[in-house]
């Protein structure tokens, strides 16, 4: 469904891993700790966040890249193959021309 609107897999999930990371934030901000405690839990979140965030960027890149290479060979066999259905009515229309000009 999500790709009928143009929206790729990658794309969700990367913004689902923000959100969870937002909403994770908003917790540790909220939990009962000491400020240096507290600020550490952030930074190591944080930190762990950004690495997620990194990978899943990669496979997403990963996998467009796959997908265009793909939409090339695809683009590619159609290509060859209306060429040759160009040739071939090309060829229809000339013995046409020759069939009736006798």
């Amino acid at each position: 469904m999500s790709e009928e609107k143009g929206i790729c897999a990658g794309t969700v999930l990367v913004s689902f891993v923000a959100g969870a990371a937002i909403g994770a934030g908003l917790a540790l901000l909220y939990a009962p700790k000491s400020g240096t405690e507290l600020r550490e839990s952030i930074a190591d979140f944080a930190d762990d966040a950004v690495d997620k965030i990194k990978e899943y960027t990669k496979d997403a890149q990963e996998k467009i890249k796959t997908a265009i290479e793909d939409g090339k060979e695809t683009i590619s066999e159609k290509k060859s193959v209306l060429a040759s259905a160009i040739e071939a009515g090309r060829d229809a229309i000339i013995r046409e021309k020759e069939r009736l000009s006798l």
